[in-house]
């Protein structure tokens, strides 16, 4: 890249620590020998690569400050699971992980895998092997690379997400990254559970590096994260990636994709040249020919992508600074022909969570349990991972995690029924009908006390908040209203909370005598959608956390009296309240200038 004066700015410290890591080697298996509790700075952003974040309780940090002792270090552990698909044994090997060497619980992301919290340095090697061995990975679930995956978790045994698994499989194969150091440092060497590239040929450049020639010595500028997705069932949310797959689906096979780029919900309120932004359409792609458009895409994002300024290095920022037709002619240029223009008539009309029991299509059943956060926790009468061990050493059926923060078991015979509806009634495991509509459809990010980004709570926080909203939801007739409820601890997005119905984003938190933050303060967004495709905006700001549903109280009352029919609460807020906010602003503004 070059400036406006033709000079070229000076590369972000990342970008030299990624080229002088030896393809992601750096220092990480010496530092693993030493005693500290701890990574070196430089090793930790290397780390990330091979899925694992240094992380330091935060709660505990202000008194430990004070004792002058170091800091309660650990690391989190993030386990790559390619459209949330695991088996029953796999399952149980991330929990007895979670129980010998994490903090006992397991959290499913909003990117339909596992992450263990809580596990000491010296088991980090331990961890990793041993996901290894029964062939889950780490590597690449974080760091600037192509992140999980993401692919209709629903197991129905059609033609359609048969294929879709399928391309979503083959892609995160064949972007993957290619070098050795992931199975030097932590196998001894041995691809125990290799992401062997797959797919068409390399589209091959002059200058291409001979390790990596697809995402380069210096790997990509940021993260880069992709979706597949059904237009009747967006539950991968493919507008808030890099990269999206909408399926053309005729005669119930995929013929072709619509590709969208652009997707990112992360921000910075400290320098506006940040933003929100949902992908925008690109083009289609047939079926067969749909990875060399992708890897198109990732090629275009690693040579324009910012590497001097990482708040503007997601592919967002190249598209808003070139325009679309610009890197659409790019992506043609790597690509070695003209893309096909996209199909109107195919979009997102729908999104299923897939809750609750349904039929797969093959005889058997499948059976989604809403996950609380998704976190996978025994705590008073709901003892969901002790259940859930059990279900599986039991049934020992495969399972799959959905981008909603919940669990699918599947290949369930009709003759369980009766006994796994006992089982949960057993382990105090809500269904889906016991759970109001609100808590459905609500999530949260781990935030405080292990996010070393967040300014307050979420996961801690969202289930009072939820409490309060179906109360004042039930007492306007609004129960059974359905709407997307997001909280995240600080304007990162991890939760996706831009795009829905009603955003909440940490803004402060009150540090407690005991230096454990309260929960805080937060901007309250309304007007996106549930579907996803449409961003909100601010609705109020700086709101206590006990004044959310208070503030949302008089929306509620409007919707139900203005609402017209068919209308959402998202479509609602979208032409009326959010609307008229930007009048008031632009009478405002006239009023000031004048």
């Amino acid at each position: 890249m070059t400036e406006a004066n033709g000079s070229t700015p000076k590369l972000s410290k990342n970008e030299a620590l990624k080229a002088a890591s030896a393809y992601l080697r750096g220092m990480v298996a010496e530092e693993l020998l030493n005693d500290e509790p701890f990574f070196s700075e430089d090793s930790s952003q290397v780390l990330k690569f091979h899925g694992t974040y240094l992380q330091d309780d935060r709660d505990r940090r202000l008194r430990l400050k004070k004792e002058k002792k170091e800091k309660a270090y650990m690391m989190m552990v993030r386990v790559r699971m390619i459209g949330g698909r695991m088996t029953g044994h796999q399952y149980l090997v991330c929990d007895e992980l979670a129980r010998l060497v994490g903090n006992g619980t397991l959290r499913i992301t909003t990117r339909q895998e596992f992450q263990f919290h809580g596990v000491d340095k010296q088991h980090l090697a331990v961890v990793i092997r041993h996901l290894n061995e029964n062939y889950l990975s780490t590597l690449a679930a974080c760091g600037d690379v192509e992140r999980n995956v993401l692919a209709c978790p629903a197991p129905i045994k059609d033609a359609k997400h048969e294929q879709m698994n399928q391309d979503a499989l083959a892609w995160a194969s064949h972007v993957a990254p290619r070098s050795s150091a992931y199975w030097d440092i932590w196998l001894d060497g041995e691809k125990i559970n290799s992401l062997l590239p797959a797919g068409p040929p390399l589209l091959s450049q002059p200058g291409d590096d001979p390790v990596e020639p697809i995402l380069g010595k210096a790997y990509l500028p940021r993260k880069f994260k992709t979706a597949f997705a059904f237009p009747d069932d967006n539950c991968t949310d493919v507008h808030a990636n890099d990269l999206a797959f909408l399926a053309v689906v005729e005669g119930g096979s995929i013929v072709g994709y619509n590709v969208l780029v652009g997707g990112s919900l992360g921000t910075s309120p400290s320098a506006s040249k940040t933003f929100a932004a949902l992908a925008e359409p690109m083009g289609y792609v047939s079926r067969e020919r749909f990875m060399e458009v992708g890897e198109a895409v990732v090629r275009a994002f690693r040579d324009l992508g910012d590497r001097a300024d990482r708040k503007r290095a997601r592919l967002k920022y190249v598209i808003y600074d070139m325009g679309m037709p610009a890197f659409r002619a790019k992506v043609e240029e790597y690509l070695g022909r003209k893309l096909e223009d996209y199909r109107e008539d195919v979009f997102v009309t729908d999104v299923d969570d897939h809750m609750g029991w349904h039929e797969q299509g093959d005889g058997k059943l499948f059976l989604g349990i809403p996950v609380e956060n998704g976190r996978i926790k025994d705590e008073g009468s709901l003892r969901l991972a002790s259940g859930l061990r059990a279900f599986f050493e039991k049934y020992k059926t495969p399972c799959r995690l959905t981008c909603q923060q919940k669990i699918l078991l599947m290949d369930l015979e009709p003759a369980w029924r009766g006994e796994i509806d006992a089982w949960m009634k057993e382990y105090g495991i809500a269904g889906v009908e016991e759970v109001s509509t609100v808590r459905r459809w609500a999530m949260a990010c781990p935030a405080l006390p292990t996010c070393g980004l967040a300014v307050t709570d979420a996961e801690r926080a969202l289930p009072s908040v939820l409490d309060m909203l179906e109360a004042e939801l039930a007492r306007q007739g609004l129960a059974d209203l359905r709407l997307t409820v997001r909280m995240t601890g600080c304007p990162n997005g991890c939760a996706r909370p831009y795009n829905a119905d009603i955003g909440l984003v940490g803004r402060s938190a009150k540090i407690g005598e005991d230096g454990i933050p309260e929960p805080g303060k937060y901007t309250v967004f309304l007007g996106g959608r549930t579907t996803g495709e449409r961003l909100n905006v601010v609705f109020k700001d700086y709101v206590p956390h006990d004044r959310i549903a208070a503030e949302l109280s008089p929306v509620f009352a409007r919707f139900k009296a203005e609402r017209l029919d068919g209308e959402t609460f998202g479509d609602f807020c979208h032409r009326a309240v959010v609307s008229e906010s930007a009048e008031v602003e632009t009478e405002a503004e006239a009023v000031a200038a004048n």
